[in-house]
């Protein structure tokens, strides 16, 4: 019999307020502030015993769908590079937030914050920095921690590396990474080869990364160390088109940039396939992957109707991206970002090809061999030598790069060239300047790369918020999280029903059991029973298993399985327990077909 007493609608349950969640989290085990015990750290977090298995789980479904189902390779390169490739990224110089400090307690905050906070705008990070100081003096806006007015206070860039140094004494300066992204670019002529130099292939990473934040809040949603999952997938972008097939009934909810412009704008609901016909999504790489990603969120938890696709504004893309879209939740009433799903272009590779001393393409062989014209130089040494010294070898490239780009700058005597600011004329006969028919097999293309990046620790949070349920169980409150069995940290709770010998022996029996065919197991012989239960409501785990005297006295051993969320429980065959567990949990039966 079920032990439950409450209304047929289902709906009724109360939902999770943050500060209960931040609570039930740091009670459990989920998450809790860093270093405690010296006063804690702002933007870092700890996560428990089970935080981190449901972290893991998320990560497994992930690499399950993002890396095996779609044939992906996966890295794993360190988080602190050395400062070259930064330089080259481009992060040294644009990766920055909005700063204020307040004139009267000294404390910085971020800048579009405080107007998001406090106003109607919502996307303040896409203004310009003189607007956003207009917006804090015309709504007065004050400081968030002492109640100072901000009007009239400077708002700066501040840029988020983390920096370091990489050895002893004259140490190389290098960087921790503020994107996994970097690292995969970077290993990309090596990477390449293991992809037998064939377009499309993409290539993805879990890992850390570490933007030092302004001002962290809201827990683990903004934090200084965080959980990225990444993919970086290289496409041809004159031949490589997806295969909409699979993902275009896909039902979204969409918020595109003009319907956040327009005055009485709001979400569209619609198909990936209707939105790519309709020009909605004008990348069909995005869509094809929005289409992907929009199930798996729902599977591992997201609330769909808390859940929505919206498209960057102009002013908040990145500039290197054509089209972007987040993956977005409802927290709280407030959306936050969970993914961003990126047209990258060439930008990437082109930039690191430009810095180092690879080649970032990939070598595209025609279908037949084609007979073309080409510019080449051969410079003559013996004249450059001497007049460039230690230069004379970048004057090379220049002149390279100048025949490829434009022939034309070698029609007359002599050849401009630039070399760190200073404009050098070259004699076009000491350049070997020709133009020769050559016969080519094919062309070296810099790939264009569509990216998905997840935020592993808000999509943590956002599954927990969706799961915190409130209610009552024969005329006592409960708590419980629903979540769902493919990520839940502990799958099965095993309990004697008394402390008794042959009971707690029948017990351990079923744990060992249960753990041989993979499945997480606790076993708890503290309390009475309904407390038991409580508990592994409160953690999210699916299944409760009891030991009691049935087991051990009648002919046919069977123990109590009890369901989290409807508290029904159903006898069921020892024997049996493994597999039908298994089956649930791999979603090929349901506990109601018992």
């Amino acid at each position: 019999m079920s032990e439950r007493e409450r209304a047929d609608d289902t709906e009724s349950a109360t939902a999770a307020t943050s500060e209960k969640l931040v609570e039930l989290a740091k009670r459990r085990g989920y998450f809790f502030q860093s270093s405690g015990a010296y006063g804690g750290v702002g933007g870092f977090y700890t996560f428990g015993p089970q935080g981190a298995a449901l972290k893991g789980n998320v990560e497994d479904a992930w690499r399950d769908r993002f890396a095996v189902a779609e044939g992906n390779m996966e890295i794993d390169a360190p988080t602190i590079m050395p400062e070259p490739v930064f330089e080259a990224s481009g992060h040294l110089d644009g990766f920055d937030d909005m700063l204020v400090e307040c004139p009267e307690c000294g404390e910085s905050h971020r800048a579009d914050h405080v107007v998001e906070d406090n106003t109607e705008y919502e996307d303040a990070e896409s203004l310009p920095i003189p607007e956003v100081e207009e917006v804090i003096a015309e709504y007065e806006l004050v400081c968030p921690n002492c109640g100072s007015g901000l009007a009239g206070q400077a708002v700066e860039t501040f840029n988020l590396m983390f920096a370091t140094n990489i050895g002893p004494g004259d140490s190389d300066p290098g960087y921790m990474r503020p994107e996994t992204a970097q690292g995969i670019f970077v290993e990309f002529p090596r990477l390449k080869e293991y992809a037998r130099n064939q377009l499309p292939f993409g290539v993805t990473q879990i890992g850390r990364a570490y933007r030092n934040e302004i001002s962290p809040r809201r827990s683990i949603i903004r934090t200084r160390e965080f959980t990225q999952a990444e993919l970086e997938y290289f496409i041809d972008p004159e031949t490589d088109e997806p295969d909409l097939s699979s993902v275009e009934d896909v039902e979204v909810t969409l918020y595109p940039a003009s319907e956040q412009n327009a005055e009485d704008g709001g979400e569209i609901r619609t198909t990936i396939g209707e939105a790519v016909d309709e020009g909605i999504i004008t990348s069909p790489w995005v869509a094809y992957f929005l289409g992907v990603a929009k199930p798996w969120y729902d599977a591992v938890g997201v609330d769909m109707d808390r859940f929505r696709f919206r498209q960057h504004l102009s002013g908040e893309r990145a500039h290197y991206a054509s089209d972007c879209w987040d993956a977005e939740s409802e927290v709280d009433g407030n959306w936050i970002e969970m993914a961003g799903f990126a047209y990258r272009g060439d930008y990437d590779l082109s930039k690191h090809g430009e810095h180092s001393d690879d080649r970032f393409t990939i070598f595209k062989q025609y279908d037949e061999p084609k007979t073309v014209e080409r510019a080449t130089v051969d410079p003559d040494m013996s004249y450059l030598g001497p007049e460039f010294g230690g230069d004379a070898q970048a004057v090379v490239q220049k002149l390279e790069d100048l025949a490829a780009r434009d022939r034309s700058a070698f029609d007359g005597d002599a050849v401009e060239i630039d070399l760190e600011g200073e404009t050098h004329e070259i004699p076009v006969e000491k350049t070997g300047f020709a133009v020769e028919e050559q016969t080519e097999a094919g062309e070296h293309i810099t790939p264009h790369v569509v990216e998905p990046s997840f935020g592993v620790d808000r999509l943590v949070y956002t599954v927990l918020h969706h799961a915190y349920r409130e209610d009552e169980v024969a005329d006592e409150e409960r708590t419980y999280l629903e979540l769902e069995p493919e990520v839940a940290p502990t799958f099965v709770g095993v309990f004697p029903l008394q402390n008794d010998d042959e009971l707690e022996s029948q017990a351990n029996e079923i744990v060992a059991d249960l753990r041989e065919v993979g499945l997480s197991v606790t076993y708890d012989d503290s309390g009475n029973i309904g407390r038991r239960y409580r508990r592994q409501d409160e953690v999210g785990t699916p299944f409760c298993v009891t030991v009691d005297y049935e087991t051990v006295e009648d002919e046919e051993t069977t123990v109590t399985v009890r369901e989290r969320d409807t508290t029904d429980q159903k006898r069921l065959p020892v024997d049996d327990l493994a597999e039908t567990l298994s089956s649930i949990r791999e979603g090929d039966l349901e506990f109601d077909e018992l």
